[in-house]
């Protein structure tokens, strides 16, 4: 696998939209800052991603992340973890200066297992040939689109889903707190859940894991997942 995938088909040109509402590179600079929400929470992503990696049987891993941004979550998690050579990972990010980011950090891990497509992550042909995964992960999505959009993700996203998939996602717990809600949608969805984190002290911080016990997800071209809404604050 490549992880220098080109302009994917699914790329819808919203690109300009998108940058206009907020600088997403200037956004990642806080995972720099110790002690910051999104360097407390990128700890916690990757903790849940290694456990996955942990849990797996043995062979293949594939992950699918979507809206990768940088792809520290991955990265950080795969890069010395012992099952580093079973995994197969595809980011998915519309912006495409984030997207050269998260090729440069693949190429100094040596991650040749790490595939980054500057592409639309709300379409599900951005995810053909990479799913149904084993880890699905949609941090930094819910807090970008809307409640009724969340819920209906949930519920495909056992598309996306090999049997006992780890599905890792995130929103601010800001009021009013709707992660009480997403976390029953999974498992109305027949999600089983692995864990919640959230920190008391930083709202905008809460994790969550679920296993998929169904059967294989069928991923169908020309599934719209979400779409994102205007000037989401913050990015949860």
């Amino acid at each position: 696998m490549s992880r220098h995938g080109g302009r994917s088909a699914a790329y819808c040109g919203h690109m300009d939209a998108r940058r206009a509402r907020k600088d997403w590179v200037e956004w990642h600079r806080a995972y720099d800052v110790a002690g910051s929400a999104l360097a407390v929470r990128l700890g916690l992503v990757q903790s849940r991603l290694r456990r996955a990696l942990d849990e797996a049987p043995p062979g293949e891993i594939r992950i699918v992340s979507l809206c990768a941004g940088q792809g520290r979550d991955v990265i950080g998690a795969v890069r010395d973890h012992r099952r580093r050579a079973d995994v197969r990972a595809r980011l998915v990010e519309l912006d495409p200066r984030n997207a050269v980011v998260a090729r440069e950090l693949a190429d100094a891990a040596n991650l040749e297992c790490v595939e980054t497509i500057t592409g639309d992550a709300s379409l599900s042909d951005s995810y053909i040939g990479a799913a149904p995964a084993h880890v699905v992960l949609a941090c930094g999505v819910f807090g970008n689109i809307s409640d009724s959009d969340i819920r209906r993700f949930v519920g495909l996203v056992p598309t996306l889903c090999e049997p006992g998939a780890t599905v890792v996602w995130t929103r601010h717990r800001r009021p009013p707190d709707l992660t009480p809600e997403i976390r029953n949608w999974f498992s109305d969805a027949g999600f089983v859940e692995l864990g919640w984190d959230e920190p008391g002290d930083l709202p905008y911080v809460g994790v969550g894991a679920a296993r998929w016990p169904g059967e294989r997800g069928v991923l169908t071209s020309g599934v719209g997942f979400f779409q994102f809404v205007d000037d989401p604050v913050p990015r949860g």
